[in-house]
């Protein structure tokens, strides 16, 4: 094995061992050390993650509400059913899945699948696919594609040490309301709190992979 293929091996087994101990690093941390805050620049890191994600159709279904301000969030709390990361976390990450935009009539899709299509391609037929997709399940649709970005939002989180919590427990029309996210529009699709745990994380539960994978 020549030096620069060596090279490349460890960097990724190096690489490797890394993304496996930040998902045993990560958990669902229900109370957070509200002393501690997270960084601009991690912040801003976390959400570029959010950004990369993949998505059906390229169409990056996702729009991202950062709230910091502890008076906001303190009026939050009520509405995700009183649970205390909202208020002891450094930020609440609020995805929304696009609705309205999301329309095969719409300007957004004809837009973002146009970026993909080399050219000569035929528009109409991708149209046609995109139809298909939109036409009763768009919301649904909209809302997986979000739960992608958040996995990966919360996985970049926990390589650089800081801890999320998903909260799929929260009323959708107070915290619109609160935050003026317009629900014809948006669908509020999670909340991620992020920040740096308050206590030692408690031992992990996974079923082996001999009970969960199938090899045909």
């Amino acid at each position: 094995m020549s030096a620069l293929a060596h090279s490349q091996v460890e960097t990724a087994a190096t690489a490797r061992d890394a993304f496996v101990r930040a998902l045993q690093f990560r958990f669902a941390c229900k109370l957070f050390d509200e002393s501690r805050k997270i960084a601009p620049a991690d912040l801003a890191y976390i959400l570029e993650a959010g950004r990369l994600s993949p998505s059906s159709l390229g169409l990056e279904p996702w729009r991202f509400i950062v709230v910091q301000e502890a008076k906001l969030r303190r009026r939050l709390r009520p509405s995700c059913w009183n649970q205390v990361q909202v208020t002891t976390a450094s930020a609440v990450i609020v995805i929304l899945a696009l609705r309205a935009e999301l329309d095969p009539e719409a300007d957004y899709p004809r837009r973002m699948l146009s970026r993909l299509l080399p050219a000569g391609a035929d528009f109409d037929e991708t149209m046609k696919i995109y139809r298909g997709i939109a036409h009763e399940r768009r919301i649904s649709w909209s809302v997986a594609q979000c739960h992608i970005a958040a996995a990966n939002m919360m996985t970049a989180a926990a390589m650089i040490g800081i801890d999320t919590c998903p909260m799929g427990g929260f009323e959708p029309e107070p915290v619109a309301d609160i935050l003026g996210i317009d629900r014809h529009k948006y669908v509020i699709a999670l909340i991620v709190a992020a920040g740096y745990r308050a206590q030692p994380q408690p031992p992990r539960q996974r079923l082996p992979l001999s009970d969960i994978v199938t090899y045909r």
